[in-house]
């Protein structure tokens, strides 16, 4: 895997893909693309994004990621990035202007040879340096700057927000047809009160990190593997998966990630259980009782071995 590093551990001279890149959807991959290719000897070609989310910093808004670093690793050794640096973003450094920026950050810790943004990418103080700004300023120090326009796709532009729209609405394929990949997150097992052992369906409760974005609360099919990132891992296995709160089992419950595998039961606890949502089947629901929520839940496993192309079981 890639390695991740700070701008102080970066190999340069650098080819430089500069902006957030949540998602890494076709968009993305069109600016990634202009600095992977035709590049001189020792230059490394590579993705620089801040952490956290200037947005954070600056007005306390919370941005949970398409992608958390990691995960974007594996990502980005496929498109021929070496290495993912994160730029850790301060209020002293959302202070430079674009002019500092370029000098301080881009030349003077990356030795940067080639940057390319999207042509809507902002910096500087108060974002008042824009693409066209990176470009003259980039050509004072020999910093070849490409721009690339951005991606439409029908009326809207390719974009983070527009998947994240689709995941909140739970329209799973919207989001894949956007990412041209499937949508996944991982997390640890962590023990639970064996609610869904004790209605005959084992469940996996899974510990996700905080920082990553969750499609719409409800009841999915999915795929499960089981293995930590870099790791070799054992699946795809067919699963459902309940995203929310339990209204019948415990109203007052915070919102968990349970995984039921279909047809098999195994320790899971500690290890690393990734999870890629196929379909919503349902809504979250209160059921009159636990009878009326077992039924509920055999027709749920039901549709997703249905929808994971599974043999129904008898």
């Amino acid at each position: 895997m890639i390695p991740l590093r700070s701008p102080h551990d970066a190999l340069r001279p650098t080819a430089i893909a500069l902006g957030s890149f949540d998602g890494l959807h076709q968009g993305h991959r069109r600016v990634i693309s202009a600095v992977t290719g035709d590049l001189a000897e020792g230059v490394t070609p590579t993705v620089v994004s801040f952490w956290p989310h200037p947005r954070e910093v600056l007005h306390g808004d919370t941005r949970l990621r398409l992608d958390l670093p990691e995960e974007k690793l594996e990502l980005l050794e496929p498109l021929g990035i070496r290495q993912l640096v994160l730029v850790p973003f301060s209020r002293d450094l959302a202070a430079l202007s674009p002019q500092a920026f370029v000098e301080q950050v881009l030349v003077g810790q990356l030795q940067a040879r080639r940057v390319a943004v999207g042509d809507n990418f902002r910096f500087g103080a108060g974002r008042s340096g824009d693409a066209e700004a990176l470009r003259r300023i980039g050509a004072g120090f020999g910093v070849a700057v490409e721009v690339l326009p951005m991606l439409w796709d029908g009326p809207e532009r390719v974009s983070s927000s527009r998947i994240r729209r689709a995941l909140a609405a739970g329209d799973i394929n919207e989001a894949r047809r956007l990412l041209e990949r499937p949508y996944r997150f991982s997390g640890t097992v962590v023990q639970g009160r064996a609610l869904g052992r004790q209605l005959g369906w084992p469940t996996a409760n899974l510990q996700v990190d905080g920082r990553k974005f969750l499609p719409l609360e409800g009841v999915y099919a999915a795929w499960a593997w089981v293995g930590a990132l870099g790791e070799q891992p054992e699946g795809p296995l067919p699963a459902v998966m309940n995203l929310g709160p339990q209204p019948t089992v415990d109203p007052n419950a915070p919102s968990a990630v349970e995984v039921h595998l279909l047809d098999t039961e195994r320790e899971l606890v500690g290890r690393t259980l990734t999870v890629e949502p196929i379909v919503l089947l349902r809504r979250q629901q209160r059921f009159d009782g636990l009878d009326q929520l077992r039924a509920q839940i055999s027709r749920d496993a039901e549709q997703a071995r249905r929808c994971c192309g599974v043999q129904l079981a008898g």
